[in-house]
């Protein structure tokens, strides 16, 4: 089921749709499949790639494979189609944070950028009117994308567990709906375009477990029904950019009070990223020594996201919206009307409770990756800071090679992993922007492509040699005249 069949689309985007795939054949070149195909002795069907999300990343990796004649792919969703990733779930931003001009799953074919496919339906003075990307209209981008690329998307289908079958080949187990599905899938390669959570988890403090209930609080990740909440009062930890979002989205939904507490005593207000958004830094931040990587990203761990401006301009701008600075909370309570929570600058009661607490990423956390984490080399097994001081959260991350494959802890692990690769915020670490962030894509794609496509080349080059050594087909066949 489609859940965003009701929205009519412009008859432009026919027209655009049919401009991409003219374009697309155009660059075509060279079209021949070259990758050899694999046989297993179960008779299943082996897929070269099998691609996990369905969300930006996943689409966008699956058009990269398939320009380069990589066509026996599948792309699997655990979400109803239309409810691919955050942007109709839990992101509560009204706009995207990146610029409006950025490109990133394109490819390099202007007809299929976000703004071509803008100015198709409100024109050039249209793009220039928009501020950023509306959060819903680059769902609804998303979806033309994949419906004008024709990606082979399987949706409500959860991937539940990885299993390395031997060197290169993988068995995917699959549950539909919550059941498990009979039998399996077969890979060479997998990857993981499991967006800012498939790297781990989302963190929820252990004194929150630990003093209440689950019907008293919830995470910025989760689906929270702020509309069943009219005139109530919500209190919100951390001070990063969802926050802020959250607050917005609940105020304007009809609660009565949000009040987001931050630990720092002044407001963040350098976002790094906007820094490391040039193509200086997207495109070789992978190209630097560990010990540079560990400092930056051990600094920009350090940072808080703040807000947007209007973000914060819009929950700001509700009578209802309360600000704490330098305002941990230090304890929690569940009392009869809700939750007390308590802090330096005093004691505060709500109905509910909202966690802002970012995320941990460590390959251990994933239920999928649970026969391979042993083996996956972390930060804290291949790098030490000469000055001692180590970052836990950067330490877990996994240590990635420069196409997003993990790598071994030791020879054991090896064949275990060899075609798994991480292209979600987990290779925030190894590879900077990439996967992590939006912004970071158009400098990442072809780097996970190319590694997707040498080790498929690479792993059978023994068979193409041999069939290239007794290639003999006979091109020229002219005759030289008789004297």
């Amino acid at each position: 089921m489609n859940h965003l069949a009701t929205v009519a689309e412009h008859p432009a985007l026919d027209i655009l749709a049919a401009q991409v795939r003219h374009d697309l054949e155009c660059l075509d070149y060279p079209a021949r499949a070259w990758v050899r195909p694999r046989q297993h002795a179960s008779a299943s069907h082996v897929f070269d790639v099998a691609i996990v999300g369905a969300g930006q990343s996943g689409l966008a990796t699956a058009f990269g494979l398939l320009r380069e004649r990589i066509d026996n792919i599948v792309v699997l969703d655990e979400n109803p189609e239309g409810l691919e990733g955050p942007w109709l779930t839990y992101a509560r931003m009204a706009t995207l944070r990146t610029p409006k001009h950025i490109t990133s799953i394109d490819g390099g074919v202007p007809s299929l950028t976000f703004r071509v496919w803008w100015e198709a339906q409100h024109g050039a003075a249209g793009w220039e009117a928009l501020g950023k990307i509306p959060r819903q209209e680059w769902m609804r981008y998303l979806r033309w994308y994949r419906r004008t690329l024709a990606l082979p998307v399987r949706n409500d289908t959860r991937v539940s567990l990885i299993e390395p079958v031997e060197a290169g080949l993988f068995r995917l187990h699959l549950e539909a709906a919550g059941a498990p599905e009979p039998g399996a899938l077969l890979a060479r390669k997998v990857v993981l375009a499991t967006g800012i959570q498939g790297g781990g988890e989302w963190h929820t403090p252990d004194f929150i477990r630990a003093a209440l209930p689950r019907a008293r609080y919830a995470h910025t990740s989760e689906a929270i029904d702020y509309s069943a909440m009219q005139g109530r009062r919500i209190g919100i930890l951390g001070g990063g950019a969802s926050a802020f979002d959250n607050a917005q989205f609940a105020l304007g939904a009809g609660v009565g009070e949000a009040h987001v507490f931050m630990r720092r005593a002044e407001m963040p207000r350098v976002n790094p990223i906007r820094f490391m958004e040039n193509a200086g830094f997207l495109g070789h931040f992978a190209d630097l020594d560990d010990a540079v990587k560990y400092r930056a990203i051990d600094h920009f761990l350090r940072q808080n996201q703040p807000p947007t401006n209007d973000m914060f301009s819009r929950a700001a701008g509700y009578p209802g919206f309360h600000l704490h600075l330098g305002a941990p909370w230090t304890a929690v309570a569940e009392t009869r009307a809700g939750v007390r929570v308590e802090t330096p600058q005093g004691a505060h009661e709500f109905d509910f409770v909202v966690l802002s607490t970012g995320m941990l990423t460590d390959a251990r956390l994933r239920p999928e990756l649970a026969l391979v984490a042993e083996h996956i080399a972390c930060w804290r097994d291949r790098f030490a800071p000469a000055d001692g001081k180590r970052n836990a959260l950067l330490d877990d991350h996994p240590y990635l090679g420069p196409n997003f494959g993990f790598v071994a802890r030791s020879d054991a692990g090896v064949d275990k992993l060899h075609g798994l690769f991480a292209f979600n915020y987990a290779a925030l670490a190894s590879l900077g922007l990439s996967a992590s962030a939006l912004s970071g894509l158009k400098f990442a794609l072809p780097k996970l492509v190319q590694g997707i496509a040498g080790q498929l080349f690479t792993d059978d080059a023994a068979a193409t040699m041999r069939d290239y050594m007794a290639y003999a087909e006979q091109e020229f066949i002219g005759q030289w005249p008789a004297a």
